[in-house]
């Protein structure tokens, strides 16, 4: 045997078998999960079973702020531009945040349209069957009205609009790169160019 090895001494002898994790309650996992959620869905009825809804809010960051995500709660602001109290707001399924605070006039306007939406399709059983009070729906509304599974009034990006247009002979006889280097050319002489005009008025006006 040739070199400086190291001597072998496999140690092949681990008894694996104690170290296997094991899945098997993996189907029975998901069987008591769905009874879950059934039960939860019976125990908050009539409410949506996603739980209150949430203003569309920017990604923090340079690397995800061109994406539209669900937000903490509505803003005092946009509340108020709705018409909705902030202490009636948590009653009928809206996520308040009070520290939020709006930046721009966009996102102020989609979330009070949100928030509008949301009040038109809403349906307010009373909290006493024979009580009916001011802000309470009709009874052939609560006739009618079913619980919301799953994710309602999902935030959908906006999908850029492609413009088709003919190539023309102008566009065909164009030369990008051409361009670009006499552009970067005219860019590094600038300031070379600026002293030779600057030099020259001198002159004349001498």
């Amino acid at each position: 045997m040739k070199h400086n090895n190291v001597v072998p001494n496999g140690h092949f002898k681990k008894h694996w078998q104690n170290y296997v994790k094991t899945w098997f309650n993996q189907p029975a996992r998901k069987t008591r999960r769905r009874l879950a959620r059934q039960k939860k869905a019976v125990k908050i009825f009539p409410r949506p079973t996603a739980g209150p809804l949430r203003p569309i809010v920017h990604g923090q960051t340079l690397k995800y702020n061109m994406k539209l995500r669900a937000g903490k709660g509505f803003s005092l602001e946009e509340l108020k531009a709705a018409g909705i109290p902030k202490k009636l707001a948590p009653t009928i399924g809206i996520a308040v945040d009070h520290r939020r605070k709006n930046r721009s006039l966009e996102s102020l306007q989609a979330n009070v349209q949100r928030l509008k939406t949301y009040k038109a399709k809403l349906v307010v059983f009373p909290r006493h069957a024979r009580k009916f009070k001011a802000g309470d729906s009709t009874p052939e509304e609560l006739a009618t009205a079913t619980q919301v599974h799953g994710a309602y009034m999902p935030i959908v990006g906006e999908k850029p609009s492609v413009e088709l247009v003919k190539v023309t002979d102008e566009m065909k006889s164009f030369n990008a790169y051409a361009k670009l280097r006499l552009e970067r050319m005219n860019e590094r002489h600038m300031g070379v160019r600026l002293k030779k005009a600057a030099e020259a008025e001198k002159e004349d006006k001498k």
